[in-house]
C-alpha cells in the first residue's frame, strides 16, 4: 500500500484483503462484519483516514488531478511500461523528419513540428493530462457536487455505528468544515479523489492503446511536439504482417499532418476543444444511479466506490436541441480533421509505402470502432471520441483536392464559416460546385483563436 495512494489503484482490484472478511476470524455470536471493511481495526482505519488529509487539501478544482495522474501511471505500469531506448528515439525522429519532407509536396501548410519525441506510455499521460483536465472538469464538477449534496442532506448516514475511536480523526478531517455537520463538504473532496481515480484509470487505459500524441483526434500534447509511442506502434502492427518500419513511417505521417493543421489553422485548437467542452456542459448526471451506489461507501475501501461508479453509467447527454447541436458540431469537427489528415497522408504515402492502403483501412476501422479504453472513457464521462462519417469527410476533402488542388483545399480552413457542414458530407460534389474558389486575403487567420 505504501507505493500508491490509500484505497486507489488501477482497475481490476478491490483493494481488499482476506483479513477480516469472514471465516474463523469472525466475531463470536454471528455478529455482522465490521462495517468498516477489511481494515477491521478502528485504529488501522483511523491511520488510513489520516492519509486522506493531504489529498483532502487539494484546491485545484473538482477533480484531484495529482491523484488522477498517479492512478493513470499505476494503470500503465500494471502491464509494464518500459523506458524508451535511445535507438527507438532515433527511429522515431527519423520517421517524423522523413514524413515532414513528404508532406511538403501535398499540402500548403508548412511543418508544425518543432521537436520530435518518442514517449513511453507514462510520458504520454504526463504530457496530455493538462488537456484532459480542461475537458473533464465540467463533467466531474457535477458528480462531485452531487455526492456532497446527497450526504449533506443526510449527514448521519456515515455516523451510524461509527466506532468512538474514529471521532477524533473525522473531527480533524472536517474541522475546517463545521465538524461532522461538514460531511457534505468533506465528501465533495473525497468525491474529487474518487472521480480523479476514475479518470486516471480511464486515461491510463487509453495510454495503452494510443500510438501518438494526436491519436484520438484532439490536440492533447504540447503544441509543436510530435510524438510516437514505440510500444503503441508495435501493438498497432500486431497481426498486420507489415514491416514495422513502414508502420512507423505511416503513423509518423499522420502525426506530422495533425501538427501542420493545428499549427497553421490558428482558430482550430480552440474550436475543437470548445466543441468538446460545449458538449460536456450538456451532460447530465444520473443521480438515481449515483444514489443507488452511495450505500456502498466504505471509508476503508474506496476501491469499492470506484468499482461501483465504473459499473454504473452515471453520465448521459441531455436530449435537447442544444445538446444535439453540440454533438453534431463535435462529430463534424472530429470528422473534418480526421478526413483531411487521411487525405494528405494518402497523397504523401502514394507509391512510397507499398502497404499504405492497408494501413489506411486499418486506421479507419480502428478510429471508427474505437478501442476498449475509448469505450471505457465514453462510459465514464459521456464523451465519444470517435469521428463519425469519416469516409464521407475524406471523400469531401478528396473532391476538393481534385477540383482545386492542395492550395484550394487547404484554403477552406481559413475561417470556420468556410468549412463544410454535416449536410455537405452527403453531397461532396455539390459542396465543391456550390462555392467558388476562395479569396482569403481579407480573412483573419486567427479568427476564433483564444
Amino acid at each position: 500500500m505504501a507505493d500508491r495512494p490509500f484505497g486507489f489503484g488501477p482497475s481490476g482490484g478491490s483493494g481488499s484483503s482476506d483479513e477480516g472478511s469472514g471465516g474463523p476470524g469472525d466475531p463470536p455470536g454471528g455478529q455482522p462484519p465490521n462495517p468498516f471493511g477489511p481494515l477491521g481495526d478502528p485504529q488501522q482505519l483511523a491511520d488510513a483516514l489520516r492519509q486522506f488529509a493531504d489529498m483532502m487539501s487539494w484546491q485545484g478544482g473538482p477533480v484531484n488531478w495529482d491523484l488522477a495522474k498517479n492512478v493513470a501511471r499505476h494503470t500503465v505500469a500494471a502491464e509494464s511500461d518500459p523506458s524508451v531506448l535511445d535507438s527507438d528515439s532515433h527511429k522515431v525522429a527519423e520517421a517524423l523528419r522523413l514524413a515532414d519532407l513528404w508532406l511538403d509536396d501535398v499540402t500548403s501548410f508548412p511543418t508544425g513540428v518543432r521537436q520530435a519525441k518518442a514517449w513511453s506510455r507514462s510520458e504520454w499521460v504526463e504530457a496530455t493530462l493538462p488537456v484532459w483536465s480542461k475537458l473533464c472538469d465540467p463533467i466531474a464538477d457535477k458528480a462531485v457536487n452531487a455526492m456532497g449534496s446527497m450526504l449533506s442532506a443526510s449527514p448521519g448516514e456515515l455516523g451510524e455505528g461509527m466506532p468512538a475511536e474514529l471521532g477524533p480523526t473525522l473531527a480533524a478531517l472536517t474541522g475546517g468544515m463545521g465538524g461532522l455537520g461538514g460531511l457534505g463538504e468533506m465528501m465533495r473532496r473525497i468525491g474529487g479523489m474518487l472521480v480523479g481515480s476514475q479518470i486516471g484509470s480511464a486515461v491510463g487505459a487509453l495510454a495503452r492503446e494510443v500510438v501518438s500524441s494526436s491519436d484520438v483526434g484532439l490536440p492533447l500534447g504540447p503544441p509543436g511536439t510530435a510524438a510516437l509511442l514505440p510500444a503503441g506502434v508495435t501493438a498497432f502492427g500486431e497481426g498486420l504482417s507489415i514491416p514495422v518500419e513502414e508502420i512507423r513511417l505511416f503513423l509518423a505521417l499522420r502525426e506530422a499532418a495533425h501538427h501542420r493543421l493545428f499549427a497553421h489553422v490558428g482558430w482550430l485548437r480552440a474550436h475543437l476543444l470548445g466543441a468538446v467542452e460545449e458538449y460536456a456542459r450538456g451532460i447530465s448526471l444520473d443521480e438515481t444511479r449515483l444514489r443507488d451506489a452511495m450505500p456502498q461507501i466504505d471509508p476503508a475501501n474506496p476501491d469499492a466506490i470506484r468499482e461501483a461508479l465504473a459499473d454504473a453509467s452515471l453520465f448521459k447527454p441531455d436530449d435537447t436541441p442544444a445538446q444535439q447541436a453540440a454533438l453534431a458540431r463535435l462529430e463534424t469537427a472530429l470528422a473534418l480533421v480526421e478526413g483531411w489528415v487521411a487525405t494528405v497522408v494518402e497523397d504523401a504515402a502514394g507509391s512510397r509505402l507499398p502497404q499504405a492502403t492497408a494501413l489506411a483501412e486499418a486506421i479507419r476501422r480502428r478510429r471508427g470502432a474505437g478501442g476498449p479504453a475509448e469505450h471505457t472513457f465514453a462510459a465514464l464521462v459521456g464523451l465519444e471520441l470517435r469521428p463519425r462519417r469519416l469516409r464521407e469527410a475524406a471523400a469531401l476533402w478528396r473532391a476538393l483536392t481534385q477540383a482545386r488542388g492542395a492550395d484550394g483545399r487547404d484554403a477552406v480552413w481559413a475561417h470556420p464559416d468556410l468549412l463544410p457542414g454535416d449536410e455537405d458530407f452527403d453531397d461532396p460534389e455539390g459542396f465543391v460546385r456550390g462555392r467558388p474558389p476562395l479569396d482569403t486575403s481579407e480573412l483573419d487567420d486567427g479568427a476564433g483563436e483564444e
